[in-house]
């Protein structure tokens, strides 16, 4: 679905706090998941225009964007057992 979010709350509402917690005793965290969010805002706002830019750099970014949400989330699953 064009323009959809995917954002990591949005994603995972149960690690609400978790992540919120990761983004602020974590800077490794914070910074990976603020890459996470410019690239999930530039994708959606890519293919709300119809994505001006080619198939390859478009399947380029979103598998950028599913690897880091992959990272994101091992962090999370991490933390979690931690607590």
């Amino acid at each position: 679905m064009l323009g959809e979010d995917h954002s990591l709350v949005h994603d995972f509402p149960e690690y609400e706090t978790t992540i919120k917690k990761l983004i602020s005793e974590n800077p490794n965290f914070a910074q990976e998941a603020q890459r996470y969010h410019s690239l999930d805002e530039e994708i959606r706002r890519l293919e709300l225009d119809n994505a001006p830019i080619g198939d390859d750099a478009m399947h380029h970014k979103k598998q950028q964007r599913a690897q880091l949400k992959d990272t994101l989330y091992q962090q999370l699953l991490a933390s979690k057992r931690t607590d």
